[in-house]
């Protein structure tokens, strides 16, 4: 057979390997064996090797079996073969039996050992391939053991293929420095991989490519940036890299500027730049730019790609576009386990919570299974919006899959529960884990700090401690949070110092608002102004409220002041700042001042924020505004109503009326009181859900001294569980009394 006829057969087997047609390739053997009585052995390899890279290995062996005269190359494609499939006793069969051996052989061993053993066997194998001879070694060798040693994190390891990497002179090998880099940057030794960058004399685009991912990956941003400028050379991984590093370190304008820059270069974009950039785009809720990149996605032909459609409904679901998230959706000709996850937690971000359990069931008809990531990310979307009938439904997937075996799964439940009141079921869902890790201590901390169950947060953050778990920033705020609640200054002092000593933890602005809560809270108000002016930096919005709040609630006129001069200095739009000064100077009667507020609130166009309240049944919400008219149901609302406060009145209810912030007289601002929000839904839900089953109300502002005073009358004179989640925690009125005691 000619070496031209030869050549036209193993071209026609690479197209069968290339579009992975198994049958044609049989087809072509067939013609091979009908057409030649002895076929040359650069043909029969290139069949061994067309089967091996299909998935036939069985045609591959007994081909290779009934060869008169295999050479190393033949050897050797088998040897790949079993390496690659993870057949490993063939494999080490088919070494054993080898009459010579290569570079080649030893590398399709090690391989085999790396991706499918441990750590230890293959470099008990390596060390062999060292005692055979060092011809043997090549840059394949040292790089297959680098990205092993990467892959398992073996430091030690490393740097002693890197000292021989040294020593057999395959230092200035581009092909090795790469992995070297990288292996370095992975395991978080930087400087390690910018020593071996600095030492090249020769640096390709990858070399390049590789140190600024590495230095992007630990948050070396102007390093990584001053490296991609003085690249004389940029391909398009260069700038995907650049983008995507910066997406994931929180420069998401960056990013987005980047690709403009990317487009005038004339450069092509792959998936990976445009998922980066699309989700750069969603979290700045960029809608328009997310457009403009959907338009170029749909010129440039990757509209079918499943990578970014994915990435383009969950643009558009952070965006909240929901239309335009289910229309990319919809049209997706492929879908994968992540093009639903991002559709199913879009649903649930959004408030959507009905359509994600029809999708859910949607994507189990159509095949595809969820994983614990999506069942995790749903849990959670439906904790963000206190959905808990459409969590429970996912709880009960989770239940009858086996999923809820996964931490991520199990943690998201704890937490589910615990934002939507449920703290029982939150506690029990922890003590049936079979194991627990830092985040499921945290999360069920931060359910009883959520709760105002103060006593209970510190005792469960003690046992978190004594069972060897390392808090961190979030448990903290958790344990501060509940030190306040009780009025334990000291103590609270104590974690305080201790998050920063003896656990490394650098506090933010919410630990420190936590403090100033801690300190205001217990009326040590000149304490906390000290505190303040001792901060590393100024407390934000939340922490100026913060005190400012607690200035109302003491009276103290003249630190509130100042409290609420740096509020409007950080946020003039803010009403808060407004209010609560409002509120200070009412109680002590300058009604002149508080007049004086609102003349500025409607100079600079400043507008308090509507309280609202809402009540789900039967599947609908139903909002409340104070004074609300617009319900069918207003007539029986305020009836209700009216019953209640004559019996609350019976048992010694006192409205007070210092909440309410106009000068009218106090018969008037006791009829403000009795039609807020949350007093409309409670009566709703006294109504409608029946008896036995807890109201649950969720309250956008924070419930005022008197609602919280008059729902335990409420609860005391009606016998029902009443659950309050407003902006600051929940609150479960039972018998007389709340949750979060005295401290609301």
């Amino acid at each position: 057979m000619s070496s031209a006829s030869s050549n036209y057969y193993a071209s026609l087997l690479k197209l069968c390997c290339e579009t992975k047609k198994q049958r044609q390739a049989k087809q072509i053997h067939c013609l091979i064996t009908k057409t030649f009585t002895n076929p040359e052995t650069f043909l029969l390899n290139n069949l061994i090797n067309s089967y091996s890279k299909l998935g036939n290995i069985k045609y591959a062996r007994r081909l290779f079996d009934k060869m008169p005269q295999p050479n190393i190359f033949s050897w050797n494609t088998i040897l790949s073969a079993y390496s690659k499939s993870g057949h490993l006793s063939q494999m080490q069969f088919i070494f054993n039996r080898m009459p010579c051996r290569d570079g080649a052989s030893w590398n399709s061993l090690i391989s085999g050992y790396a991706n499918h053993v441990s750590v230890k066997e293959t470099v008990k194998v390596y060390n062999l391939m060292l005692k055979d001879g060092f011809g043997s070694l090549n840059r394949i060798t040292f790089s297959t053991m680098l990205i092993l040693s990467s892959s398992k994190g073996c430091v030690d390891l490393g740097r002693q293929i890197h000292g021989q990497i040294v020593k057999f002179g395959f230092g200035s090998y581009v092909f090795v420095g790469s992995p070297l880099m990288d292996m370095y940057a992975k395991m978080g030794l930087i400087y390690d991989a910018k020593r071996v960058f600095d030492g090249m004399s020769e640096r390709n685009v990858v070399m390049y490519n590789t140190m600024i991912t590495g230095l992007l990956r630990c948050g070396l941003i102007e390093e990584s940036k001053r490296l991609f400028i003085d690249m004389k050379e940029k391909d398009s991984i260069s700038w995907t890299t650049m983008i995507t590093g910066l997406t994931q370190n929180g420069l998401e304008r960056e990013a987005v500027d980047l690709l403009r820059e990317m487009r005038l270069e004339g450069l092509a974009m792959d998936q990976y730049t445009f998922g980066s950039v699309l989700t750069a785009c969603g979290g700045l809720l960029a809608l328009e730019e997310g457009k403009q990149i959907h338009a170029y996605i749909i010129r440039t032909g990757y509209k079918d790609n499943v990578f970014v459609g994915s990435a383009l409904v969950d643009m558009y679901c952070k965006s909240k576009s929901i239309k335009s998230a289910e229309s990319v959706f919809r049209k997706m000709t492929l879908k994968n386990v992540v093009s639903w996850t991002a559709m199913l937690v879009g649903y649930g971000q959004n408030g959507y919570g009905e359509e994600a359990v029809r999708i859910f069931c949607d994507m189990q008809r159509n095949g595809i299974e969820p994983d614990d990531f999506t069942l995790g990310s749903l849990i959670s979307s439906c904790a963000n919006l206190a959905s808990l009938e459409e969590g429970a439904q996912f709880h009960g997937h989770a239940l009858v899959s086996g999923i809820i075996s996964f931490l991520t799964v199990s943690n998201a439940l704890i937490t589910l529960y615990g934002k939507c009141g449920s703290i029982e079921d939150s506690h029990q869902l922890f003590n049936e884990m079979n194991n627990r890790d830092e985040v499921s201590w945290t999360a069920l901390v931060s359910a009883y700090a959520k709760f105002g169950k103060a006593n209970e947060t510190i005792d469960l953050f003690e046992r978190m401690l004594a069972h060897g778990m390392k808090p961190d920033g979030v448990t903290f705020i958790g344990v501060l949070s509940a030190c306040s609640r009780t009025g334990l200054v000291e103590k609270g002092h104590r974690y305080f110092e201790s998050m920063v000593r003896e656990h490394g933890i650098t506090p933010i602005h919410d630990h420190y608002t936590c403090m100033i809560d801690l300190l205001s809270r217990a009326g040590r108000l000149e304490e906390a102004k000290t505190f303040i002016n001792k901060m590393p930096f100024c407390p934000d919005a939340i922490g100026w409220a913060t005190l400012l709040s607690s200035c109302r609630n003491h009276g103290n006129l003249e630190i509130g002041k100042w409290a609420a001069e740096y509020l409007l200095e950080l946020e003039p739009q803010n009403p808060a700042s407004y209010i609560l000064l409002s509120s200070i100077y009412a109680s002590k009667g300058k009604w002149d001042l508080v007049s004086q507020l609102r003349k500025r609130m409607r100079e600079k166009g400043v507008r308090k924020e509507p309280g609202c309240s809402w009540i789900k049944y039967n599947n609908k919400v139903h909002i409340f505004s104070a004074d609300d008219q617009s319900s069918p149901y207003t007539d029986k609302i305020y009836a209700e109503l009216e019953k209640l406060n004559l019996k609350m009145i019976e048992e010694g209810y006192v409205p007070d009326v210092s909440s309410v912030l106009h000068d009218v007289e106090d018969s008037e601002k006791v009829k403000m009181l009795n039609y807020h929000s949350e007093r409309l839904a409670i009566a709703f839900g006294l109504l409608f859900i029946p008896h036995g089953l807890p109201i649950r109300v969720v309250k956008n502002l924070r419930v005022c001294g008197d609602c919280h005073n008059a729902t335990k009358y409420i609860s005391k004179i009606t016998k029902r569980e009443i659950l309050v989640r407003d902006a600051v925690r929940f609150h479960l009125f039972k018998d007389g009394t709340c949750s979060c005691g005295d401290f609301w």
